[in-house]
């Protein structure tokens, strides 16, 4: 695998739990597949969950890892083509992106939608920059519209604690105080469809998503009947995708919060959110912290969905 930016690229979705599973089985069984390879994760945003997981699986695979926090201690970057470059970026990413390609055998980066112009965060310049000149594999650690890592611990998660073939999953909405680019439910659509799970998207008029990536799931903006009879429910917020309106908020109401009386009306669901998470904007105290919320083993199996990609693009380098 020579780049993972979204559910695609993983293959047959059975393929990518069962190599999960192995993984999660004994982490440690593949610690010579990494033996002198270098993995160098480049960072254009901040990270707490994708920084530490993915360095831990890399110290599994037995790999050496570099960290580069591009805003801290690095020349700051161009990204634009054609720019006369007479301001304070001294170096071009078409410069940069090869030279880290000497010092590494794979990459990971990790750079946030603008949310100013939808087109260009819709094009992913940053991270296909990074494919097109690095000469290494390069895997998504987010970037403006996907965190594939992420969707793929979604899956794992949900695989883990399933009672039923096609279980009831519902994206809900959630109100917050600042814009959120539209990456994780994007990849959480993505990957749960892949899977064939019964995906109901929940959110208020004006919030839809890009069909790229929802195309198959249903869209109900009655919160409260998208909950009924659900077996997981995945709370996130998200700015607007839509025309002019994109990367705006558009709304705060607390009555999309996540309580108590909404998760009464799923089939005891469980209940899951990326992390870090707004308490009581997002969700209330009371259901986060209940036996059905699923936070924390969701954000193990970080380290999990990114061992089982790092595994997959080392063994493309064999």
């Amino acid at each position: 695998m020579k780049k993972f930016t979204c559910a695609a690229d993983i293959g047959p979705i059975e393929k990518a739990v069962a190599d999960a599973m192995r993984i999660k089985a004994d982490r440690f069984a593949w610690t010579g597949l990494g033996r002198n390879k270098t993995l160098m994760m480049v960072f254009f945003n901040s990270s707490l969950r994708t920084r530490l997981s993915t360095q831990k699986a890399a110290m599994n695979l037995g790999m050496n890892v570099i960290v580069l926090d591009v805003n801290q201690g690095a020349w700051k970057l161009e990204t634009e083509r054609g720019v006369i470059m007479d301001g304070d970026k001294a170096e071009h990413l078409l410069e940069a992106i090869p030279v880290m390609g000497c010092y590494c055998d794979i990459i990971g980066v990790r750079a946030f939608a603008g949310l100013t112009d939808r087109d260009d965060d819709y094009s992913e310049k940053v991270i296909n920059q990074f494919i097109q000149y690095s000469g290494r594999p390069v895997f998504s650690m987010e970037a403006a519209t996907g965190h594939p890592l992420q969707g793929y611990a979604d899956l794992i998660t949900i695989e883990e604690f399933k009672t039923k073939p096609r279980p009831k999953v519902v994206l809900t909405w959630a109100p917050h105080p600042r814009a959120l680019p539209q990456a994780v439910p994007n990849s959480f659509a993505q990957w749960m469809l892949a899977a064939d799970y019964d995906l109901v998207i929940t959110h208020p008029e004006g919030y839809e998503l890009c069909e790229d990536f929802t195309r198959g799931a249903r869209i109900e903006y009655d919160q409260r009947r998208a909950f009924e009879g659900a077996d997981f429910i995945y709370a996130k917020n998200w700015s607007a995708y839509s025309g002019d309106n994109y990367g705006k908020i558009l709304s705060t109401d607390r009555d999309w919060t996540v309580d108590a009386a909404k998760m009464a009306l799923t089939d005891n669901a469980y209940f899951m959110h990326c992390l870090p998470v707004r308490r009581n904007m997002i969700v209330t105290d009371e259901v986060i912290e209940s036996d059905r919320s699923l936070v924390i083993p969701e954000a193990a199996n970080r380290e999990i969905s990114a061992q089982a990609v790092l595994a997959r693009m080392l063994e493309s380098l064999k």
